[in-house]
């Protein structure tokens, strides 16, 4: 199967065959995003509602809400041939090793068919010492699928996990549909940089996107990278959008931010679990805790870059705290294992569709001992598929708290 990328400057209106036919970017094409913008290019989707986005003027928080992890455009056609022109807005950290360009992923009937990544686009540069950022604008470039299968299938496009995303144009040389209700369960997923997918080779193999996959339901993944901070908006989207499976992966980024104290955290989790059951009272409800990563296990943050490496190609990271700060509330991953254990325990009791799974059974010692994080922070491509396959075994599997039996029982 072939593929080609190519860059359009200023726009997607080079000539193109009179028997291609253009498709507007509509919510029915598009799944896993929660709001379309309409931009000067054309439609950019958000993994937050608006409403949220106004609430909040990080800068963090706005780059990777509107990196389309888990977003991907799903068509029913007999095209043999696909274009997408794409505006990519890429993030290079300054003083880091460069990013190889985000990756789009071609699925076929569910299975992985053909991978490409479009050159130019807008240029983010961010300074991770003083958190200062610069735009620098780009051209439009296209990615080309060809080859395809000529009968009718169904074509997913998983759009790049990492980098911003305006979507300009659909062309195919044979007509399009939106793929009716298949009737899958819908997991809503939220987490922080490690389910957005952070050090995955592609959009299809976030972990996340490797569990839905084996557990056979539609995803919608909130994992929002150094975001996963118990904010009451992100709670509100998770309360607002329909699911049949509810996860949300919470701790690291409490930690390596320090943004709070013990004292704030356990009103802050109950908080946020109160506001999902507002709208999904008796959804299943699974709180996971941070895998392992022994720099922060026992150390509180922040986490700083530690460019002592650089030279070599490698940027890694350090907890900057003290341990025993933790006397003074500091949270440490320990800590907050420990009262998300206790909180999920508690309300347990009256809410028996809340489940508790400890980050470490997802890769704990053993594990680090074989795949060591590289930065210290986020697992690679291939630890992205064991967390994935062992989070499709203990959730979905006929024991678990995401088992088709169990969920038949909450409706």
């Amino acid at each position: 199967m072939d593929h080609q990328h190519d860059d359009i400057p200023g726009s997607s209106t080079a000539p193109r065959p009179r028997d291609w036919i253009t498709t507007p970017v509509t919510a029915d094409l598009l799944h896993g995003a929660l709001d379309l913008e309409s931009t000067e290019h054309g439609v950019l989707p958000h993994r937050l509602p608006s409403r949220a986005r106004a609430q909040c003027a990080d800068g963090q928080l706005a780059m990777v809400e509107a990196q389309p992890s888990g977003v991907r455009l799903v068509l029913r056609t007999r095209a043999t041939a696909v274009e997408l022109d794409t505006l990519a807005t890429k993030t290079v950290h300054q003083g880091a090793p460069p990013r190889p360009d985000g990756v789009y992923d071609l699925l076929i009937d569910g299975h992985l068919a053909d991978r490409a990544s479009v050159t130019g686009g807008n240029v983010l540069t961010v300074d991770m010492t003083t958190g200062s950022a610069e735009t620098r604008p780009g051209p439009v470039g296209t990615v080309r699928f060809s080859g395809l299968p000529d009968r009718v299938k169904d074509v997913e496009i998983w759009l790049p996990h990492n980098e911003i995303t305006q979507l300009v144009a659909l062309r195919t040389d044979t007509p399009v549909e939106p793929v009716p209700d298949g009737g899958r369960r819908v997991w809503l997923h939220h987490g922080s940089s490690i389910s957005h997918g952070s050090d995955a080779a592609s959009p299809s193999t976030t972990w996340p996107a490797l569990a839905a996959s084996l557990g056979d339901v539609e995803l919608i993944n909130l994992g929002l990278g150094g975001s996963a901070l118990l904010d009451a908006f992100t709670a509100r989207a998770l309360r607002d959008t329909p699911a049949d499976l509810i996860s949300i992966k919470i701790g690291i980024n409490l930690v390596n931010t320090d943004l709070m104290r013990l004292r704030a955290v356990t009103p802050a989790v109950h908080g946020f679990l109160d506001t999902i059951r507002e709208g999904h009272p008796t959804t299943p409800l699974l709180v996971v805790s941070p895998i392992l990563c022994p720099v922060h296990e026992d150390t509180p943050g922040p986490s700083v870059p530690d460019f002592s490496d650089l030279g070599a190609g490698k940027l890694q990271f350090r907890a900057a705290g003290d341990p025993a700060e933790r006397a003074a509330g500091k949270l440490t991953l320990g800590v907050i294992r420990d009262e998300l254990s206790r909180i999920v325990q508690q309300r347990a009791v009256d809410d028996p569709h809340l489940h508790y799974l400890d980050g470490r059974d997802l890769y704990g010692e053993a594990d680090f001992a074989e795949l060591p994080l590289p930065d210290q922070l986020h697992p690679d491509a291939v630890t992205h598929r064991r967390i994935g396959e062992r989070f499709a075994e203990l959730a979905f599997h006929t024991s678990g708290p995401f088992a088709a039996e169990r969920a038949r029982d909450t409706r």
